[in-house]
């Protein structure tokens, strides 16, 4: 057996939160799911995991600073206790929890039902009341959960031997591990006749409708927790959270960008060049905005007020139009003539222009 400090790669008087995060990198470094193909990867995560055993225990720790490794050798007893050879998730401080959650593995009592609620951008921004349809694991009502037809009796479980654990070496973590019995589900009995509502499980699966309030400005990607309408597992326990995922949809129209609300408008070369009143489209319906003489395609204008709702402070963001010139598709023959008359009485004006954007491009590129 190797000295554990050095397995795990701390001082001899490092602290425990030390401990535990060096077990934690070196855990997930060594376990035989990240190091596939490598036959001595289950030997390391092992004996990595039979170290922290050993330092994570005030007097398993100070009998091998005193004695060694001896009293640890083959599974022996030092003066405080044996280490088994096994790992107890339920005995390892939430270390083995945390390992396991990197691994996408989580307690399955406490998962929360997750549910994916889809909203316009009115809505999002506007905020909503809507009424949702889910399912979720309840304790069966035919059998109170005991997995038995009424009325029949129950068994202890030949799987597990009425321990409702057995050791398995098999799944994630390749060393043996004490883990709820799959025959009996963890309790240990076992139904001589399954209720046939729940087919022996003690669980069956609801519809359940709620109605959830969302408030004005909610974002694309928010998770709003509803406490205690998720699961109910464990018998007498409660109900987990219910996790809404809001996703926000696409809109023809409108663009958030924080709180405010982006659109792009067309206008024509007339308005552009001489100004003139539009109407837009807002979160609250139609509005008028002024177009100042000489507007360029690409300016933006702004009303104040027309946004989605603060979340630190009261008002609102505003709305912000992007304005572009639409060119015509069709000219009259009337319509070509005048253009034409314009570009000339324009074209001294425009030349200064010119030039100075072609002083901009020999500057630029030398």
């Amino acid at each position: 057996m190797r000295d554990p400090y050095e397995l795990l790669g701390v001082r001899r008087d490092a602290t425990q939160e030390e401990i535990k995060a060096a077990f934690r990198r070196a855990a997930i470094k060594h376990h035989p799911d990240r190091n596939q193909g490598d036959p001595t990867a289950q030997a390391r995560f092992a004996e990595v995991n039979r170290a922290y055993q050993i330092l994570s225990d005030p007097g398993h720790r100070k009998n091998f600073d005193r004695f060694g490794t001896d009293p640890f050798e083959r599974g022996g007893v030092s003066a405080t206790g044996g280490i088994e050879d096994f790992v107890d998730l339920s005995n390892v401080d939430g270390v083995m929890g945390d390992i396991l959650s990197a691994f996408g593995i989580k307690n399955p009592d406490r998962k929360k039902v997750e549910y994916r609620l889809e909203l316009s951008f009115e809505e999002a921004a506007l905020g909503t009341t809507r009424e949702i349809r889910y399912a979720r694991l309840e304790h069966c009502k035919t059998c109170g959960s005991s997995g038995a037809a009424p009325g029949t009796p129950m068994t202890s479980c030949r799987n597990c031997g009425g321990r409702g654990k057995v050791r398995s070496s098999q799944g994630l973590i390749p060393i043996p591990l004490d883990r709820p019995c799959p025959a009996c589900f963890g309790r240990g009995k076992m139904a001589q006749t399954p209720c046939v509502s729940c087919r022996g499980k003690g669980l069956t699966k609801q519809t359940r409708t709620l109605e959830v309030s969302l408030p004005a400005g909610i974002e694309h990607g928010t998770a709003r927790v509803v406490e205690g309408e998720g699961n109910r597992i464990k018998p007498g326990g409660t109900y987990t959270d219910l996790e809404i995922q809001v996703v926000v949809l696409p809109h023809d129209l409108f663009e958030r960008d924080g709180d405010d609300v982006r659109c792009r408008v067309p206008i024509s070369y007339v308005q552009a060049a001489l100004g003139g009143e539009i109407t837009v489209p807002t979160l609250a319906g139609k509005a008028k905005v002024r177009v100042p003489p000489t507007t360029q395609s690409g300016s933006v204008l702004r009303l104040r007020g027309q946004g989605i709702n603060h979340r630190l402070r009261a008002g609102k963001g505003d709305q912000l139009i992007e304005v572009f010139v639409e060119v015509p598709v069709e000219l009259s023959s009337r319509a070509r003539e005048l253009l034409v008359e314009l570009g000339q009485e324009l074209g001294e004006n425009l030349q200064p222009q010119q030039r100075s954007f072609m002083e901009k491009l020999k500057g630029l590129f030398g």
